[in-house]
């Protein structure tokens, strides 16, 4: 087969990109389109018809997610998937998981254009809410389509005390069917996410294309230094037990464990501070943290160090400590079949690739518990990512989606996906 042919149509792609990247929240900067929010729900409702247009059989599935199937020879019971998310952050770029959702898309149309018919049903899968959100979740989606949710994480609130639930409700999405019908037998064979790299070794090295050799676990902790409330102008320094001051040294502290290992890092990312007057000293500040790493072994280390330095920084101010951990999700290799596979189709259309790690978190981990999957990165631009200044080229792109239909095309002729 001449792989070749599959190459891209690349002005659809940018098109794509430009009209499904219009759908924004207009009161927030850069390319917002948060999960539940009126742009994101439409936006949704373009997926669906360009998913329409390219020939799919489309469905929203009872997690939420919007998918769509171009039909095989029928000679494998189950499907092979690929796809991506279409939400963001806040101030988000245009590039971040709609890459793999177009790109999915255009390789089906691709697939149809040139007339080759995989064996296996072909799944286009477009996520419900990847990113995480002000509900403290995140891959709502992949999670529920492989059964890793329960009824304490459809309770889960915002700070206005809405839960998730209730917000699911709202946009037409019901959690009760999630609960029951999440975790079906597994359909798929085998599954590739496309993305972008996020980070800048790509771009650095001069290399076309990445094979995610596994995907970063998460840790986040909700830190809380109880001080007390004193008078700022009348309170004595060494008679203070500032509670600011104390999560301001613990900030530092995670700072220095994120310096400690390979491929991984620590963050900060915001702090409460109550009262918040000039004239009080702090009696309350919260800070929210996070762990990342694909090495499950720093991970468990790190967390033990944040809580005993946490713990020493509160106990020498004479202050409380509360610490809330939730684990987001463990370090997750990928498949090394799939692995082999994306490198080896790269080798014979000509690109260049390196092994890579992946500091994000993606759809691809969760889907990983149910079946063989592997990633493709593409470069990202001075490593931006999470920020307006997010960018891709085009021809980057193309190459990618080039690598994302061989690959599925080889995955699809495996004898086991």
């Amino acid at each position: 087969m001449d792989l070749d042919q599959l190459r891209p149509d690349s002005e659809r792609l940018a098109a794509g990109i430009d009209e499904l990247s219009s759908f924004i929240e207009s009161d927030h900067e850069g390319w917002t389109r948060r999960v539940l929010s009126e742009p994101y729900l439409d936006s949704r409702d373009w997926v669906r018809n360009r998913m329409r247009a390219a020939g799919l059989d489309v469905h929203v599935d009872v997690a939420g997610n919007t998918i769509g199937v171009l039909p095989g020879s029928g000679s494998r019971s189950r499907a092979i998937g690929t796809g991506s998310h279409t939400d963001t952050v806040g101030g988000g770029g245009r590039f971040d998981g709609i890459v793999g959702v177009l790109g999915a898309i255009e390789t089906a149309e691709r697939l149809q254009e040139t007339g080759i018919r995989l064996q296996h049903d072909l799944m286009v899968i477009d996520f419900l809410g990847e990113e995480p959100n002000e509900f403290g979740v995140s891959c709502i989606g992949s999670r529920t389509m492989t059964g890793a949710v329960s009824r304490a994480f459809f309770a889960k609130q915002r700070p206005d005390g809405t839960s998730l639930g209730d917000e699911l409700t709202r946009a037409g999405y019901s959690p009760a069917a999630m609960l029951d019908e999440a975790g079906a037998p597994n359909r798929l064979d085998g599954f590739v996410e496309l993305h972008i790299e996020q980070g800048p070794v790509l771009e650095r090295e001069g290399v076309q294309l990445g094979v995610v050799t596994a995907i970063a676990g998460i840790e986040r902790v909700l830190a809380s230094f109880l001080g007390r409330p004193d008078h700022a102008g009348t309170a004595a320094m060494r008679d203070r037990k500032d509670a600011l001051v104390a999560a301001a040294e613990a900030i530092l502290a995670v700072e220095q464990i994120g310096c400690s290992g390979e491929h991984s890092v620590a963050t900060v990312g915001s702090i409460d501070v109550q009262p918040g007057a000039l004239n009080v000293v702090p009696s309350l500040a919260r800070l929210w943290a996070e762990l990342r790493s694909p090495d499950p072994g720093w991970l468990g280390l790190a967390r033990r160090q944040v809580a005993e330095r946490f713990q020493t920084i509160a106990a020498e101010r004479g202050i409380g400590l509360d610490l809330e951990w939730l684990n987001d999700q463990d370090p997750v290799p990928t498949a090394p079949a799939v692995q082999d596979l994306i490198a080896q189709t790269a080798d014979s259309l000509g690109y260049t690739w390196r092994s890579i790690p992946s500091g994000a978190g993606h759809d691809a981990a969760h889907i990983a518990a149910v079946a063989p999957t592997g990633m493709v990165f593409v470069p990202s631009l001075d490593g931006r990512s999470h920020c307006p200044e997010e960018f891709t080229e085009t021809a980057e792109i193309a190459v990618g989606v080039h690598a994302l239909a061989a690959t599925l095309v080889a995955l699809d002729g495996r004898p086991s996906a």
